[in-house]
């Protein structure tokens, strides 16, 4: 279930009509602050998870 070119086209054109042009560069300014924050967030709890066994092994 992948985006073809046509998918993609389709979904640049709706969002052209519904924003406008003007508006699509700080929409996607934004996605990518939420995507690096969610990355960020995620990978912090990765690391704590390690720590957290790190930790478990050691004391055993």
């Amino acid at each position: 279930m992948g985006l073809g070119a046509g998918s993609i086209a389709l979904i640049v054109i709706a969002a052209l009509l519904i924003f406008g042009p003007s508006k699509l560069p700080q929409l996607g300014k934004a996605a990518g602050n939420t995507l690096r924050e969610f990355k960020n967030a995620t990978k912090g709890l990765a690391d704590d998870d390690e720590d957290v066994k790190k930790k478990d092994t050691d004391v055993k």
